[in-house]
């Protein structure tokens, strides 16, 4: 039997920080474990992608643990910020690194100081796992990685009921950890140009990454009397975000920079269209319906004049949502499961330990 030890930040199971990144990690173990590989699951205490002292100290003694010639699989949010626990232990170990976000697209601070270390701990892998076609393109750009050690794995989705057709569409969604780099302050500016149209907006997502900017976009909400319009819900898992989805008409999602955007594709799976911003994968994520017409729109990022435009557009024009609607259930019945991903991510494993 194959083995292999997963190295993950800790929490990756804590229904209070829900995650794109985390959902990744449980769904590639357990497809790990269905095609017949050990694996040996290694969460490490810490708040990475900036960790304490403590956090460098717990990665290096886990990794110096692990038996030499074991397939290391470590996700880039700990291991791209921690060449010194990591680079020297990668001539004894097969090292895999999962890279959800390359750090270095937008380092968070020392831009120079992030790209090095990531690139030392890159350079140093066995192979490098992107989770989408733009990102393993992004991180060709920034590195001088040998293309043939850098690989595509796109997140699977789940399969789930159709939601509920909205003829109104006036039901909005937006599921996303409340962030800056997640783009809410665009899409409550662009919000305010549409008070006399018919909507309500529910964001879901974990209100703890960024107290100062929810702080913020709560005094926004305030000032311009749309509390009653739009709801923060915090996150929600399972049968909550189920219901959820279920109750909405259309996935918004004004990210500033996304890989590949899960959320997409977990829309999509639903027959729910998708306006979102063109950056990163997310125009990946979306793709087409069979007819060739994408099942949402894509507006410049930043910007809460496109976006409001768009959203008048959903909202007043009923032929474009039936026609969005149409193309997202014809993409819903092209999406990945998560059994193809295990299945890439087993491929590159195993062609480590050849």
């Amino acid at each position: 039997m194959k083995a292999v030890h997963v190295v993950v930040p800790d929490g990756i199971d804590d229904p209070a920080r829900p995650s794109g990144g985390n959902a990744y990690d449980r769904h590639l173990c357990r497809g790990l474990a269905s095609l017949g590989w050990s694996v040996h699951l290694h969460p490490v205490p810490g708040r990475w992608p900036r960790p304490d002292i403590a956090a460098y100290a717990d990665l290096a003694g886990l990794v110096q643990r692990i038996p030499d010639g074991a397939i290391v699989l470590a996700d880039g949010l700990v291991a791209s910020t921690a060449p010194q626990a990591l680079v020297p232990q990668a001539r004894r170990l097969r090292l895999v690194v999962l890279v959800h976000m390359p750090l270095g697209h937008r380092p968070p601070g020392g831009a120079d100081d992030v790209r090095m270390r990531e690139c030392a701990v890159l350079s140093a892998a066995a192979a490098v796992v992107s989770t989408s076609a733009w990102s393993r393109r992004r991180l060709l750009e920034l590195y001088r990685l040998s293309p043939d050690r850098v690989h595509v794995a796109q997140p699977g989705v789940d399969a789930a009921e159709l939601a509920a057709d909205s003829a109104a569409g006036g039901a909005l969604l937006c599921v996303a950890a409340v962030t800056f780099d997640k783009g809410q302050d665009v899409l409550l500016e662009a919000l305010t140009t549409l008070t006399d149209l018919s909507w309500q907006c529910v964001c879901v997502g974990s209100l703890e990454c960024d107290p100062a900017f929810v702080e913020r976009l709560r005094r926004f909400l305030a000032d311009h009397e749309l509390g009653d319009r739009v709801s923060f819900a915090g996150p929600r898992t399972g049968a909550d975000l189920d219901s959820t989805y279920a109750a909405a008409a259309l996935t918004v999602l004004a990210s500033r920079a996304e890989t590949y955007g899960m959320v997409v594709t977990e829309s999509l799976a639903r027959g729910l269209p998708v306006l979102a911003a063109d950056v990163g994968g997310l125009t990946e994520a979306l793709g087409y319906g069979a007819d060739g017409i994408r099942p949402g729109l894509l507006v410049r990022p930043d910007d809460p004049t496109a976006l409001s435009a768009a959203l008048h557009a959903w909202l007043t024009d009923a032929e474009l949502r039936t026609r969005l609607r149409r193309a997202a259930c014809e993409r819903r019945q092209s999406l990945s499961a998560w059994s193809t991903t295990a299945s890439q991510l087993a491929g590159v494993l195993a062609g480590t330990s050849r």
